[in-house]
């Protein structure tokens, strides 16, 4: 199993950097940040000092969108830093949360997601490609690779995921939602002829380490507001009690009431007061070291390519040393 740390763009960045060369020299093989604009600092120009601070460290952004940058864009900035560093890139994508609601707009529609995957893709590849209605090609690209991988919930966007991605990011922890999105994300490539197993499996949750369970559940609850936000679309489109969702994922939205973004993606954020611990404790890896690896091999198990560590807590370099000294070998033997 991969082990990815993701982070947000917070000055200075050569804190953020400095986590990702220690995250390197603790086991960990991806570094990615959250990508939105007016939260945070841009990720691409930081990207660029943590490639050139590490030696294999792939780095991307969970996730960027089709809204915040012209493809051509998107896939030339891919390119550049692959050309600059040797292919140590993925593209993490989807309909945009906070990137597109804090600039007032709403998130992208799947269609346009599905055709924006490709066109980076083959831009950033070398390929030609149309961008609205015109032939396009960045001509300078030598032997480019930008593997996508998709985030997703519900089942159209996991459809999408299993047809067009090459990898499929799910943001929560939890063993039985995660089977059940492998599973429709498989099914969709099978129909789609792929082989399901060319897809890239990849969970992202906060990780704590420690004893003091409550401690942690503080630390981490702003996770579920942050998903919640994805869960809500679900349920606006779906229904609060439907066949095409879990009410595993979406019963624990009932008591949300609004979110506000400057708080988004951080521990004490106070429009979580909603999220019980159970969500807390399903959704997140919490406690001893030895419970993290339990619930890592369950999620191994069920197809689960590389574990990305939220560390956005006010534990994150003992999380990352604990994870190089403890889990990641015991899940790499």
């Amino acid at each position: 199993m991969d082990f990815g740390l993701v982070l947000q763009t917070d000055p200075p960045a050569s804190r953020v950097v400095g986590l990702m060369k220690r995250a390197e020299r603790n086991g960990f093989t991806h570094g990615w940040t959250f990508d939105s604009a007016v939260l945070w600092q841009e990720p691409f120009v930081v990207y660029s000092q943590i490639l050139a601070n590490t030696t294999k460290l792939k780095v991307g952004p969970m996730v960027t969108n089709p809204g915040t940058r012209t493809w051509e864009v998107t896939a030339s900035t891919f390119a550049t830093l692959n050309d600059m560093f040797g292919n140590r890139t993925v593209c993490g994508i989807g309909r945009g949360d906070s990137a597109m609601r804090v600039a007032g707009r709403q998130p992208n529609t799947l269609a346009r997601l599905s055709e924006a995957m490709g066109v980076i893709r083959d831009l950033a590849e070398g390929r030609e490609t149309e961008v609205d209605g015109q032939p396009l090609r960045l001509p300078w690209v030598r032997e480019g690779k930008l593997p996508v991988w998709m985030a997703a919930y519900g089942p159209k966007a996991l459809a999408l995921a299993g047809r067009k991605a090459d990898g499929f990011i799910l943001q929560l922890a939890d063993p039985f939602l995660t089977e059940w999105m492998v599973k429709a994300v498989r099914a969709a490539a099978v129909e789609a002829g792929r082989d399901p197993a060319a897809v890239t499996i990849c969970v992202a949750a906060p990780a704590y380490v420690g004893d003091d369970l409550a401690h942690a559940r503080e630390q981490c609850r702003w996770f579920g507001g942050m998903v919640g936000n994805h869960v809500a679309d679900l349920v606006a489109r779906y229904g609060e009690h439907s066949d095409m969702v879990p009410e595993a994922l979406t019963a624990y939205i009932k008591e949300r009431h609004g979110y506000d973004y400057s708080h988004h993606g951080r521990a004490g954020n106070p429009s979580t007061d909603f999220v019980p611990d159970e969500i807390v404790d399903r959704f997140c890896l919490l406690g001893p070291a030895e419970a993290h690896i339990e619930k890592l091999k369950a999620l191994r198990d069920l197809g689960v390519d590389q574990f990305a560590v939220y560390n956005m807590h006010d534990a994150q370099e003992t999380t990352i040393d604990a994870y190089g000294a403890e889990i990641i070998p015991a899940l790499n033997r």
